[in-house]
């Protein structure tokens, strides 16, 4: 969804300059009609179905520095958005002038799923536009209420905002040595989206406890490695990172420890003592997950075309790794799974119009090997032109001994 407009009337100018829009809503409010509006708010939030709703009062955002330490160390990877707008992470007020407090909701996705090769989030309708709506109706009702127009910009992954940072605030949960946002009574498995209004509102006490305590659950369960201290990721070994931010090759090193999984990775969730005890079953029709997502079929996945890729992915937040890259993560589980039946489909990828895919189905059939894989490596080999993707397929080559 768009980043660059305000939900409902902007504030002028003068009017930011001055205060003279949030003084006239506020004119006249006390402690006790504040606390009322925010239980209000509360309610329209849930009547919405979103899980959770928080308040809290914008200022710097206390988790910047270690934000910026992160970036600094590379854990970001080939992320280079990230390291832009550094200034309007460290404080929301910057970007989005005259807005003074935040309304933090949650949506849980439905923890009680079965595992897969997608992660749970991404099996249904994208998130951002579900939130989206969600979150534009919630603005709706509070200006009603307020009897004035209320400046409101709704952000679902849509700004520069530290929105674990936020939710904290707003009471809504720690951040788990997983980084995940952990909600106490919830668990992990939900997508966070806020309203930034220039009203000001009674604020939610911050979550200052850290209940992880001495659980280190999350970082010997990851099969790359890539929680290299408790709340510290290394995106660059990250399966989510891997299968869905990565544009090129994923390194020949970490393949065989993604498994089979295609987008995303939940593992380090799976694994939280707080979601084997508080996951909830998935409540939230919008989000709830297709068919054929739920019983994937990657033999057939890995003979898509870009036109039947277009479909598959369309409203989906599987989009987002492009059909180069969604083929190399098939190829990639497919090589992990090492059956026989998968060859066929992979032979056919070696022709693919996309180096990435014939790359990668390359790597997969040196893992699976047999002597039909081996004949195909060498009949591609004398053919491709791509200097990366020969250098696949003669590593291949050497695996099944051709």
């Amino acid at each position: 969804m768009s980043s660059a407009t305000l939900a409902g009337r902007r504030a002028t100018d003068a009017d930011v300059a001055t205060g003279a829009h949030t003084d006239a809503v506020s004119a006249g409010r006390t402690p006790a009609a504040d606390a009322a509006l925010s239980r209000r708010i509360r309610a329209w939030a849930y009547g919405l179905g979103f899980s959770s709703c928080g308040i809290a009062t914008l200022g710097p955002a206390e988790s910047a520095p270690c934000y910026e330490a992160w970036l600094e160390a590379g854990h970001a990877g080939a992320m280079r958005y990230m390291h832009r707008y550094k200034r309007q992470r460290r404080d929301p007020r910057v970007v989005h002038r005259g807005v003074v407090s935040a309304i933090v909701v949650s949506m849980d996705y439905g923890g009680r799923s079965p595992s897969g090769p997608i992660a749970r989030y991404a099996r249904g309708a994208d998130y951002h536009g579900v939130l989206g709506a969600r979150l534009a109706a919630l603005h709706e009702k509070l200006t009603a209420d307020a009897g004035t127009p209320v400046v409101g910009k709704v952000v679902v992954d849509s700004t520069p905002l530290l929105e674990r940072d936020l939710a904290r605030r707003a009471g809504l949960g720690w951040f788990g040595k997983n980084t995940m946002l952990i909600d106490p009574e919830r668990g992990s498995f939900f997508v966070l989206g806020a309203l930034l209004v220039d009203l000001p509102l009674a604020a939610d006490a911050p979550f200052t406890a850290d209940r992880c305590g001495t659980c280190t659950r999350c970082l010997d369960a990851c099969p790359t490695d890539a929680l290299v201290a408790p709340r510290v990721l290394d995106a660059r070994r990250c399966i989510s990172y891997l299968t869905i931010e990565l544009h090129g090759p994923i390194p020949p090193d970490l393949r065989p420890a993604v498994g089979e999984l295609v987008v995303g990775c939940d593992i380090c969730q799976d694994v939280c003592p707080f979601n084997l005890k508080f996951a909830t079953a998935l409540a939230e029709p919008d989000l709830r997950p297709r068919p054929d997502l739920e019983s994937p079929s990657l033999v057939e996945w890995m003979g898509m075309t870009p036109d039947a890729w277009a479909r598959f992915a369309a409203g989906s937040p599987i989009e987002r790794t492009g059909r180069a890259g969604f083929l190399r993560n098939v190829a990639v589980a497919l090589g992990n799974r090492g059956l026989p039946d998968a060859v066929p489909a992979l032979i056919g990828a070696l022709a693919d119009g996309e180096p990435l895919v014939r790359g990668h189905s390359a790597w997969a059939l040196g893992r699976i090997g047999g002597v039909a894989a081996s004949e195909a490596l060498g009949s591609r080999e004398s053919v491709e032109a791509d200097d990366v993707v020969l250098a696949e397929l003669g590593a291949a080559r050497i695996a099944v001994g051709g």
